[in-house]
């Protein structure tokens, strides 16, 4: 009997599996495709604080625009210009760990750790679980997360699981966290803006609500992890855990000196004046990236690294991040045929006319259940409250529901499916740089969806019945 080599059998296997960039592009085809079939229109926007907000009951059918094959190949270069931000701030990480990894510092500190919890695995991953999930509770990690998965990975490696626990603990503890954004004031803050709410209001909601996610995250990852740590073979990524360029460019080193402990003191002063930033001063994503250049180069004056080598390391790391930046792009141009059709706001309109019959609560969970959906297409959270909320908010009125259910619903759906979609550059990038082909993670992924869901519609049916105002 001939013998299989499980390790080419795994490989063979993977070869099989759609590419991320594969499955992007059938979706820009497809989307491509729907925009012959779905009517044009679009409502009046009016601008404010420098966003463009849709007036309600403004909607009006407009010529069909559908996307020609030369608008189809345009939308790809229109998503990179699109998403450049997101891109260059990507590859610019990847050279900064580059210079990071070099010096072993974090690798050193997290071994250290480790070595501090022995066998209380489950503590450290619960800890950073929670640190994380806080961090996005407040807005601090929506695009910051993307930096920390190669710290994921290396917890991961050091306790011998797989990519995806890595991507996870890190991914995952700050979306449980985002999903909710109770003191996040691109998503809550700005949603309750929109519709007239008190910033902020309903945060004892809110908290409760938060705490029921964070509770089923860490349960649903503890369940993993102790599959695999039982069972490699358990694995959603069968028998090779970390792809091989996941596998080789994080070194993990036992040494921790004093001078590790001053560039992780560094990195982190500068982390949380980042933080610092962004709720002093408004700062984002190129800010972000300039600070991690700032990182880069202050890292390697401490190592002293000498200038030829610190730049050969960081185009290495930035080369290595390439295939997670380019994705973003590619995400992002689905999103570009469909503005560009103008089928978007044809979309909410439709959905506003089908829910204004309904009764208080299913009227609620049918918000629910389109922001859901709605998110796989527009995954930005200030992009779809600007959408969404003016609509939304003004139906809610009329129903009998509150406001304040209205952009619940709008918070739950906006954050449960960025888990998910594959238009949110994020994700894509994330899960890019630990290795985890898309298909994979969903696989991994969509059981815990369900049970945010559920969560979510329990929250939103409480909501209702206890009529949730503005405090």
């Amino acid at each position: 009997m001939k013998k299989i080599d499980p390790y080419t059998s795994a490989v063979k296997k993977k070869k099989n599996i759609p590419d991320s960039y594969v499955i992007l592009f059938a979706m820009l085809i497809i989307a491509s495709i729907a925009t012959w079939f779905i009517p044009a229109g679009s409502f009046e926007r009016t601008t404010e604080s420098g966003t463009a907000m849709v007036v309600p009951g403004s909607y009006e059918s407009l010529p069909a625009s559908p996307t020609t094959p030369y608008d189809f190949f345009l939308s790809i270069q229109s998503g990179l210009i699109d998403s450049a931000s997101i891109i260059f701030l990507v590859l610019t990480i990847g050279g900064s760990f580059a210079i990071l990894d070099h010096t072993g510092a974090i690798q050193g500190g997290i071994m250290k750790l480790i070595k501090k919890t022995q066998d209380k695995k489950y503590a450290l991953i619960v800890v950073v679980s929670i640190a994380f999930s806080a961090a996005g509770f407040i807005g601090a990690l929506q695009t910051a997360v993307i930096a920390f998965i190669p710290i994921g990975i290396i917890i991961a490696r050091a306790f011998k699981l797989d990519a995806v626990a890595g991507v996870a603990i890190i991914y995952l503890g700050a979306y449980a966290g985002y999903t909710i954004g109770g003191l996040d004031p691109i998503t809550t803050g700005f949603g309750q803006e929109i519709a007239g709410l008190p910033i902020f209001s309903g945060l004892w909601f809110r908290f409760a609500v938060y705490l029921c996610i964070l509770a089923s995250t860490i349960a649903y990852l503890c369940h993993y992890i102790s599959k695999v740590s039982k069972d490699q073979s358990k694995s959603v990524l069968g028998a090779i855990p970390f792809p091989t360029e996941v596998e080789n460019s994080h070194s993990i080193s036992d040494e921790f000196t004093r001078k590790h402990k001053v560039i992780l003191g560094y990195f982190s002063t500068c982390m949380v004046g980042y933080v610092v930033g962004v709720f002093n001063l408004g700062w984002g994503l190129h800010e972000m990236a300039a600070l991690f250049l700032v990182i880069s180069l202050g890292t390697a004056a401490i190592e002293r690294v000498p200038a030829n080598q610190y730049v050969n390391l960081f185009i290495k790391g930035a080369q290595g991040m390439l295939y997670a930046a380019l994705i973003v792009g590619l995400a992002r141009a689905i999103v570009v045929v469909l503005e560009n059709a103008y089928v978007l706001d044809t979309i909410v309109n439709s959905i506003a006319v089908v829910l204004e019959p309904l009764p208080n609560v299913l009227a609620a969970l049918g918000m629910y259940g389109f922001n859901l959906a709605f998110n796989i297409i527009i995954s930005s959270a200030s992009g779809q409250a600007a959408i969404v909320v003016p609509v939304m908010a003004p139906l809610a009125d009329t129903i009998g529901l509150t406001r304040q259910v209205a952009v619940l619903a709008y918070n739950f759906g906006d954050g449960f499916t960025n888990i998910i979609t594959p238009t949110s550059g994020i994700l894509m990038a994330s899960i890019a740089i630990g290795g985890v082909p898309w298909l994979k993670w969903l696989k991994f992924v969509i059981p815990l969806l369900l049970i945010w869901i559920a969560i979510g519609a329990v929250a939103l049916s409480t909501a209702v019945a206890i009529n949730l105002g503005p405090f």
